[in-house]
């Protein structure tokens, strides 16, 4: 048997006449006869084209290298540093606004509260001097019937300053004194009632202690009611003139 690598390679043999000539780019091209020809890519012509663009063209940037533990601790210290002056600097803000803000409220109730002090301690001042005068009017009154009670004599000097105070163009003077002070009255100022020609009556209208003085020019009222009531209204006090001690 005849071995294949001795079998005589195919040969080429021309074409019968008149039959056309294939164009050689029909003709079959071993790989091996391409040398450095590679397949046709669409983006060989913009390659092919342009040479200067594929020389211009950059490498991508490599990824950054990833922080190493002493940088991740340096940064994180910063950060915490950082984060320390700005919450000082806050803390420091935020306390001078409360202290401000504190202060304001703080003399706002104090002068509030010091007014209100004034308020009342004006009132009870008020309250302290009605009763004080008050208190002292009560005395004086009790004084006045003591004095009357012990020294009824002195109904004699009112009767004397109340003729003196009577106009000197007046006539007819009519003295009204208590039953009980007519003699006292008569031998005490005896002298005054004769100057002025003044009669002395007695009337159980007028308390003891006082008198009541009638004539043409006028009236004079020194009975003790009435000079009394005029004394607790120059002192602010409505306090009632009784005889004898009697209240209303």
């Amino acid at each position: 048997m005849t071995s294949s690598s001795n079998r005589p390679g195919p040969r080429q043999v021309p074409p019968p006449q008149g039959t056309a000539r294939p164009a050689n780019y029909a003709r079959f091209i071993p790989r091996e006869e391409l040398g450095e020809f590679a397949s046709w890519t669409p983006d060989g012509f913009a390659g092919a084209a342009n040479p200067q663009a594929q020389a211009a063209r950059k490498p991508e940037p490599a990824e950054p290298a990833a922080p190493t533990p002493e940088e991740i601790q340096a940064q994180l210290h910063a950060a915490r540093q950082s984060g320390y002056h700005d919450g000082y600097r806050d803390g420091l803000v935020a306390l001078e606004n409360f202290k401000q803000t504190f202060a304001q409220q703080m003399s706002a109730q104090l002068g509030e509260l010091l007014r209100n002090f004034d308020s009342q301690l004006d009132a009870l001042e008020a309250q302290m001097a009605e009763a004080l005068a008050k208190s002292a009017t009560e005395l004086a009154r009790q004084v006045v019937r003591t004095e009357i009670t012990a020294r009824p004599e002195i109904v004699a000097r009112v009767a004397e300053e109340a003729v003196n105070a009577v106009l000197m163009s007046a006539r007819h003077i009519r003295v009204h004194v208590n039953p009980q002070d007519q003699a006292l009255i008569a031998e005490g100022a005896a002298e005054a009632l004769q100057a002025r020609g003044a009669r002395l009556m007695a009337s159980s209208a007028v308390a003891r202690g006082g008198c009541l003085i009638e004539s043409d020019a006028g009236c004079i009222d020194a009975r003790i009611e009435t000079r009394w009531q005029q004394a607790a209204e120059a002192l602010g006090q409505d306090v009632t003139w009784h005889p004898d001690g009697e209240e209303a």
